[in-house]
């Protein structure tokens, strides 16, 4: 009888749903906040709608940048890191090779095997280097055009999370009308948002979903109230 195939299931692309994440839950909660506060203290939806574009065009500028030098910043850690490894790995030589031979020492590895694996990667030094570089300091080469895609991939996800809670101001013309449709679409998305990265990240969906909920809800209260209390 064929064996039935094994299939690796594992969801690769955290980078990627991080920025999302980054992007989302601020572009979500900020703008939310922004307009609930307002709509405490003003009476008129248009003014809601241009104060919130512009924290959403400023927000999504700020959270990209960050993005981007945060990206930038690690591709810069691990290309210094890795000239530090590839000059360790000719100026001492034996004590890298103890350091390898260390790591699978600790996975119960006899010393013969040890030995073999210690002298396959001193033949070849990129790829001894590039070991170093993931067992030793924990570290993976960063993707090329990382930082571009995290910038983007972050201030679309605020542009998009910041319209959700905002459309209804452009709708109702009614400001207790829009805030109310605001609450109700916003904590909506939230859950979503919520129970989606939950399903991606392993823990529970109905957890995820509650907690940015929660989060979420407890923003455009403390913006609400204080808004009501000094307007």
């Amino acid at each position: 009888m064929p064996a039935t195939p094994h299939i690796e299931k594992h969801f690769t692309a955290t980078e990627t749903v991080r920025d999302i994440v980054i992007g989302m839950s601020d572009g979500l909660t900020v703008p939310f906040a922004l307009a609930a506060g307002l709509s405490g203290a003003v009476a008129a939806t248009n003014i809601v709608v241009t104060a919130g574009l512009a924290e959403i065009a400023a927000g999504s500028i700020a959270m990209g940048l960050g993005g981007y030098l945060a990206a930038r910043t690690d591709a810069e850690h691990y290309a210094s890191e890795r000239l530090r490894e590839i000059e360790e790995t000719v100026k001492l030589p034996d004590l890298e090779a103890q350091e390898v031979g260390d790591i699978f020492r600790d996975y119960g590895i006899d010393e013969a095997g040890v030995q073999q694996i210690v002298n396959t990667l001193r033949t070849d030094q990129t790829k001894w280097v590039d070991f170093m570089m993931r067992f030793e300091l924990g570290l993976e080469a960063p993707e090329p055009k990382r930082a571009r895609q995290s910038a983007f991939t972050i201030a679309i996800s605020y542009i998009v999370g910041g319209l959700i809670p905002l459309s209804p101001y452009m709708l109702f013309e009614n400001i207790t009308t829009a805030l109310y449709v605001s609450v109700a679409v916003t904590l909506f998305a939230l859950f979503i948002f919520g129970y989606v990265k939950g399903r991606f990240t392993g823990i529970s969906p109905w957890r995820g979903g509650g907690q940015t909920v929660a989060i979420g809800g407890l923003a455009v209260a403390a913006a609400f109230i204080i808004a009501r209390l000094l307007g």
